[in-house]
Formats: structure tokens, sequence, C-alpha cells
């Protein structure tokens, strides 16, 4: 199983965590997105996007962080990222999907350049960009997290796609200076996860290419 990314995404950053806590083996390789390695001819042919995280898993080949994370559920299914109910499913879904749909997207490199060079905002403005989208998901977050189906995880008593996508992004947003104080219950769950030794090795400077 080979997992291409890079130290500071978070969507790779997700993938990451998954492959520990399900005890998988893989061999990490750096695409930098500094230096453009992801728009290189030899990447691009691999996954056309030209994003991370890419997964190779026998004849198995797979961009986009969701799509990886069900495919990892489905194929190696223990420890489970999904509860067995419906409702329960759903509602992980759901939280996962205001980070992975609504904050990241709006907030990852390629966008911030975009909006720092083609529309020549300033550093400031990029910055209340930023924490724009991450607070007004944070909210929303936070709300779900009043749910009696919280307890030390985001839901029930294990490790779900809710807290894989939700750990990198507080980890982006202390990067970027959001203020944090108004999620006691996010802030709850983060530290709770990084207590783990499968968060601890998949933080962005546990790795290879840290820079």
């Amino acid at each position: 199983m080979e997992l291409y990314g890079y130290f500071r995404s978070s969507a790779a950053y997700r993938i990451r965590a998954a492959l520990n806590v399900k005890g998988l083996d893989y061999t990490s390789i750096s695409v930098s997105l500094i230096k453009g390695d992801h728009n290189s001819t030899e990447f691009l042919a691999k996954n056309p996007q030209g994003f991370v995280p890419f997964l190779t898993d026998g004849h198995m080949a797979m961009g986009q962080s969701m799509a990886i994370l069900e495919y990892l559920e489905e194929t190696y299914p223990t420890p489970a990222f999904l509860p067995s109910d419906a409702a329960g499913r759903a509602r992980v879904r759901q939280l996962a999907g205001i980070v992975a749909s609504d904050i990241h997207p709006l907030n990852n490199l390629r966008v911030l350049k975009y909006i720092k060079g083609e529309l020549e905002i300033t550093d400031d403005q990029k910055s209340d960009w930023y924490k724009h989208w991450v607070l007004k998901g944070f909210t929303a977050f936070e709300a779900i997290l009043q749910q009696a189906e919280t307890t030390d995880f985001c839901h029930g008593d294990n490790i779900t796609f809710a807290d894989l996508c939700l750990v990198p992004q507080v980890y982006n947003a202390r990067r970027f200076n959001c203020p944090l104080e108004a999620y006691p219950n996010i802030l709850r769950i983060t530290e709770n996860c990084n207590r783990l030794d499968a968060f601890i090795k998949a933080q962005p400077e546990n790795q290879a290419d840290a820079t």
C-alpha cells in the first residue's frame, strides 16, 4: 500500500490517521505542493486531478480522501469507522461533510493562492477569508456535538470519519490563529484523539517531508 501525500495537506493527514488507526502498513510518498510535484507529468498520469492524498492498494488506485476512507472501511472493516446503525452512519457522514465539503475546499492551498494572486487581496483579507469559513463550519459542528451521541469522540466510543476529518482541520485552524475558545467539545475531542499513537504518528511535524 502506498500513500502519496504532503505533510501539510489536511486531507492526507486524515488518511494517515485512518491507516494508523486500522493498523495498516503503508509506504508514504511525498508529493510537494510547494515545489509543484502534484503538477508533474508523472503524478498527473496517476491522478488526473493532481491532488493528494492518492492511495494505491494492489490494483486499486484512488484519489479523494472521503472515497479513500469509504474504501478502507469496506476493505478493512476493523476497527470500524462507521456506526452499525443507519442514523449513526448518517450523523457521522454529516459531521465529516461539514469539514470535507464546506470548510476545507474553500481554504485549501490552491484556493488561498488563487484569491491572493489573481484577486490581489491582502494577507489580512486572506486571513479573514480563512477564519470566516472555519468558524462558520465549526459553529455548526459544535452545535451537533451537543447531541447525546457525542462522548469522548464525535460519535460514540470509537474513532469515526468525523474525528478523522476534525483533527486535521483543528490543526490547520491553530496554524492560522483562528480563535477556538467557543468550541469546547471540538477542542476536547481533538485532545482525546491527539493522545492516541495513531494520531500522533499522523501529525504533520512527524512526517519525513516536514520542513
